[in-house]
């Protein structure tokens, strides 16, 4: 393997390192000052005092509330718990504002091996304000409804509907939520009588509330994994929850949603929001939630009296195949791919879930899922290595000549060779022999798509969770096979065996190349085998196990290739033959290679006029 391959791959260590490490911190940092300067800016506009306004609709005495309840319902009553639940979920609702109070998920665990729950607790809600009596208003969440039989339709969904209204039957509002079999999507329809009464200026102002309990074991990860995300305008996009932000979105927006690093709580409008505003906070302390987010959305009604509002809540997994068959783009939610590798979420989609599904049918470890979808995109890649590493043997063959032409260039008193005629007459044996210089870097290169895709594939890859493989509990966490007293900076308080079998293969790997390099000489690259591997173990730690044991299957597949390339493929004789006969052709320059020579030419002139002159 020659310099250029191995400059090559160290390319691609520093750019990866240099995006797992430096890239959370400077988005984290860049978040902060793009929320600083959105506050600077709405604190200079003028806004009326919503918070006081809010606070003031709902301050009214013991005489007037009295009044709003006999006008639209009891905020007063005893409320009732009713639970609905299909094969997938199971959902707790109550009376009290008409909504969901609790969602457990049936198919999935918590790191303590108890069943997800996706909603709890008295943050979350939905709530809008209704007019009552005397100009006052009352939050439907604060109304007791009542609630009507569960019904069961002929297509085997269940239908529970939650109902209130004034004594003269003119007024009334119903919430009702429909449960299809094998379904995470709910349907919510809110149906209004007295429209214009209760609601008016044919507008509903609807609060959406939610929040992300711990549901993995890392804290600190699962939060990094965190995004708020929304459909606006027909456009997927997201902001990340770690660093907490306000988010003012316009017309249209289908569906808002937040996503922790495997489950999902998203409201959708089938006739969009004519707008929402996010506001969401994170909590560093691990004994907390992850995040909280708040939701302030406008849907227009229709002009009359009756008015009917069609809402979607998805309570469910991450999962790329299930939330493509709602057809509102929610599969986006899933991160195959962001930033700069936007591009590798389509190798995701296309390629790699397509045969680990087909695997993960076929085959009950998970393990070796892994290792057979490795070793498939290794062999994929095997072309790309191969002319990697023949790049590297013809550079190889050609150093006797090489070293001739430094010998030849080399002033024996002071033992120094001038570089640039070293430069120009090593380009032109090359050139003579058909070698290219970047042969060995540009397949490298090539290489960091297919890398990059099975990074976030690894990492988002809902299916992992909760699997078992050799010392791993679930492979969609790190692996640990002892527990830290203390906590080593850069490293964590734990040791992860995948990890550490990660780092040694990739170490063997830059050992050999360094052993088949064509110049080693430079005491400096000695270290190199060392460096890269070592930052790796940092990195890594606290990675998925599925991620750790794929580069451990692909470190190690790689090895294999090499030596399997290099010792029985490339015949080193015959690439020299070959080469031997390229300098007996004539040799026809490419318009770039012209404007190289001609560089060099020019650079020769100005370099002979300088020592011409220093002499005179």
């Amino acid at each position: 393997m020659d310099r250029n391959t191995i400059i090559g791959f160290l390319l691609i260590g520093a750019m990866l390192i240099t995006m797992f490490v430096v890239n959370s911190r400077s988005r984290l940092k860049y978040e902060g000052e793009q929320k600083r300067i959105k506050d600077s800016i709405a604190a200079l506009q003028p806004k009326p005092d919503t918070a006081k306004a809010r606070l003031d609709s709902i301050r009214v005495d013991s005489v007037k509330t009295a009044q709003v309840q006999q006008s639209i319902g009891s905020t007063q009553a005893t409320a009732q718990t009713v639970t609905v639940e299909n094969e997938v979920m199971k959902i707790a609702f109550t009376s009290k504002g008409a909504q969901p109070q609790t969602v457990t998920l049936k198919k999935f665990k918590r790191f303590d091996s108890s069943l997800v729950v996706l909603q709890k607790g008295n943050f979350n809600k939905f709530t809008y304000k209704v007019a009552g009596g005397n100009n006052q208003t009352v939050e439907s969440s604060d109304i007791i409804f009542t609630a009507q039989p569960v019904v069961k339709n002929n297509d085997g969904s269940q239908t529970i509907s939650f109902t209130t209204g004034d004594s003269s039957g003119s007024h009334s509002i119903t919430h009702r939520f429909t449960l299809k079999p094998n379904d995470y999507m709910v349907g919510f329809d809110i149906a209004i009588k007295g429209a214009t009464q209760l609601i008016g200026q044919n507008k509903l102002n609807l609060l959406w509330q939610t929040e992300a309990d711990q549901i993995e074991k890392d804290h600190a990860y699962e939060q990094g994994q965190t995004e708020i995300c929304f459909l606006e305008n027909n456009e997927y996009d997201f902001e990340r929850a770690a660093s907490g932000g306000r988010k003012v979105l316009g017309a249209p927006v289908n569906w808002i949603a937040q996503k922790q690093q495997f489950f999902i709580v998203a409201l959708a409008a089938k006739n969009n929001f004519s707008g929402a505003e996010i506001d969401w906070t994170a909590s560093a302390d691990t004994n907390s939630f992850i995040a909280q987010t708040t939701v302030n959305t406008q849907l227009a009604l229709k002009p009359g009296d009756h008015a009917n509002i069609p809402l979607q809540i998805y309570y469910g997994p991450s999962d790329y195949t299930i939330l493509k068959k709602n057809g509102n783009q929610m599969q986006n939610i899933v991160p195959y791919g962001s930033g700069v590798f936007a591009f590798v979420k389509y190798i995701n989609r296309h390629i790699l879930l397509p045969v680990f599904n087909y695997l993960k049918d076929h085959i009950a470890s998970m393990g070796m899922v892994i290792l057979l979808l490795t070793l498939f995109i290794r062999l994929i890649t095997a072309p790309i290595l191969y002319k990697s590493y023949l790049s590297g043997a013809k550079m190889k063959v050609l150093k006797p000549e090489v070293d001739e032409l430094k010998a030849k260039l080399t002033d024996p008193k002071t033992g120094k060779y001038d570089q640039q005629a070293f430069g120009m007459e090593q380009m032109k044996l090359w050139r003579s022999a058909g070698v290219n210089p970047l042969g060995g870097c540009i397949p490298a290169l090539l290489q960091i798509p297919i890398f990059m895709s099975l990074y976030y594939f690894f990492q988002s890859n809902i299916d992992l969770r909760g699997k078992h493989f050799l010392w791993a509990d679930d492979l969609a966490a790190y692996d640990s096979i002892l527990k830290l007293p203390f906590h080593i900076p850069l490293y964590g308080d734990h040791i992860s065996l995948f990890t550490i079998t990660a780092t040694v293969t990739s170490m063997l790997i830059s050992i050999y190349s360094m052993s088949q390099m064509q110049d080693n000489s430079n005491p400096v690259m000695k270290y190199m085998p060392y460096i890269f591997p070592i930052m790796l173990l940092g990195v890594f730690n606290r990675l998925p196990s599925a991620l750790t044991w794929y580069y451990t299957v692909s470190n190690t597949i790689t090895l294999i290739l090499q030596i399997v390339i290099q010792k029985y493929i490339i015949d080193h004789d015959k690439i020299l033959a070959k080469l031997n006969e390229n300098k007996k052709k004539p040799q026809k320059q490419s318009k770039l290679q012209e404007r190289i020579q001609a560089m060099q030419d020019a650079q020769k002139k100005i370099k002979d006029m300088k020592e011409k002159t220093a002499k005179k």
